[in-house]
């Protein structure tokens, strides 16, 4: 395992890389606004991309790195993010495509700069598709803007709601709520497949 502090315009941020024997594609992963990279579902997701032969980097915010509990902005959350992507592309992985992703705070960042970035395509994992008891303030804009497949991995019980299915975008319900954490199996192995899939014509 390798890790690489960045340079930001937000700050300096950090990220940790697990290689796959093949490498034929990168997946940036973000954490939660609360959480750190070592959440369950964002270590499933690892196992099931690097068995799908793809390195992955855990990307941790500038806010996190300098201890700071509460996330940041999400203007300063994406340019951190992009300038990750920039320097990971150049750093570990030249001329490889990049799909990015992360759990709730982190699937909102990728889904927001997956155009910019030029991701070809996105992992979301437990969505946040509303704050809890708020259906009317709705994240939808964020995962309709997405043209690239998507693949949305949501807890039957995630308060945060239940994104729906559209043109290029898969959602898979799992047991358990927003910390996925009840099904990291279905995790990695869903993560794994879907993968191999959309990496495929790629290769």
């Amino acid at each position: 395992m390798t890790t690489a502090e960045i340079e930001t315009p937000r700050g300096l941020a950090r990220a940790e890389l697990h290689c796959a024997v093949e490498g034929r594609a990168a997946l940036l992963l973000g954490h939660g606004a609360g959480g750190g990279i070592g959440a369950p579902d964002l270590v499933a997701a690892t196992r099931g991309a690097t068995a799908a032969g793809v390195h992955v980097a855990l990307v941790e915010q500038p806010y996190r790195v300098a201890g700071r509990r509460a996330p940041a902005p999400s203007g300063h959350l994406d340019e951190a993010w992009l300038a990750v992507v920039d320097d990971l592309a150049e750093r570990w992985f030249v001329d490889l495509p990049l799909v990015f992703g992360g759990r709730s705070s982190g699937a909102r960042v990728a889904c927001r700069t997956a155009s910019e970035g030029e991701a070809v395509a996105v992992l979301c994992l437990a969505f946040p598709l509303h704050p809890p008891g708020k259906p009317e303030k709705t994240r939808q804009p964020e995962l309709d803007g997405v043209d690239v497949p998507v693949l949305v991995l949501q807890g039957e019980k995630d308060t945060f709601g239940r994104p729906e299915p559209a043109h290029h975008r898969e959602v898979v319900l799992l047991a358990g709520d927003h910390s996925l954490k009840a099904d990291v199996k279905g995790v990695s192995q869903n993560v794994q497949e879907w993968l191999d899939r959309v990496l495929r014509p790629l290769d």
